[in-house]
């Protein structure tokens, strides 16, 4: 199977990288041969090439600065995906969409469910959702994966910023009360290429959720790093209240990932072994 990934630099599109072997070949486009800035280019890109399928890896993930640059966020997130997931629906390509946990309002404590009312808090949201709007509107074969917390050893990410202060800090204060799922890269390379090869089955796609279990607090997270890093710093649990940003972020980040697990046979990962996996290649 051969397989377009807009991203290279990203965190999943290097796990994605990861896995290319006999049978699977992953060809990956970065931001200098096709920027998701210009919609028209990615789909040229798709036209280009035989392929398998198409996976978007790629994302404007800069959340505060979306708050004074929605509209070039939106272009990324919303309009580029669009224009891929048109390409792909030209040629009869599956296509699948990498999402976010951000689409909704974080309300209540129960987990998000796939078919559940959306309401993004924030620039970078609502991006995200004409994303996904513009997916299916497509009416191609396609597959949107929302996620939460990515980390891995590579970019920048919550743990490699965690391990960075806590190298010189004593005590850092954490957001507390923010509840979520912190999910490997790693594992979503893994379910991107088990949902892009049914897909090409003929399995029929729709929008689904996937992210670490069980739900923790950025707070836990945090202690969880120091722990395995084997790190003295403490962490002091804070309120979001107490940590004020441009954008604002959902409270109740928890996904149901029990469509996934009954339509694709793939499981929610373990975040905390993920976790102890990317550790330990960062201290190697």
């Amino acid at each position: 199977m051969r397989v377009l990934v807009f991203g290279q630099t990203g965190q999943v599109a290097r796990e994605l990288a990861r896995l290319a072997a006999p049978g699977l070949d992953i060809v990956t486009k970065g931001r200098t041969e096709t920027d998701l800035a210009d919609p028209a280019a990615c789909a040229a890109a798709i036209a280009a090439a035989p392929y398998d399928a198409v996976i978007n890896a790629a994302a404007w993930t800069a959340v505060d600065r979306a708050e004074t640059e929605e509209a070039a966020a939106t272009i990324v997130n919303g309009e580029a995906p669009g224009a891929m997931a048109r390409a792909c629906a030209a040629r009869g390509l599956p296509f699948l969409h990498v999402s976010t946990d951000y689409v909704f309002d974080g309300t209540g404590t129960a987990p998000w469910r796939p078919d559940d009312r959306t309401g993004p808090l924030n620039a970078y949201g609502r991006s995200k959702l004409a994303g996904e709007q513009a997916v299916r509107a497509a009416g191609g074969r396609h597959l949107i994966l929302r996620t939460s917390w990515v980390f891995s050893a590579h970019g920048a990410n919550f743990v490699k910023t965690m391990l960075r202060l806590g190298a010189d800090r004593p005590l850092l204060r954490v957001v507390d009360d923010q509840w979520g799922g912190p999910t490997p890269a790693a594992d979503i390379a893994r379910a991107l290429v088990t949902a892009a090869r049914a897909l090409r089955d003929g399995a029929p796609g729709g929008t689904y959720h996937f992210a670490g279990q069980p739900p923790t607090t950025w707070a836990r997270f945090a202690r969880e790093t120091f722990r395995l890093a084997h790190m003295s710093c403490e962490v002091e649990g804070i309120a979001t209240a107490d940590y004020p940003t441009p954008a604002r972020r959902p409270l109740n980040s928890r996904l149901d990932c029990a469509t996934l697990a009954a339509d694709f046979a793939i499981m929610p990962p373990d975040w905390q072994a993920g976790l102890a996996d990317v550790v330990k290649e960062l201290q190697a």
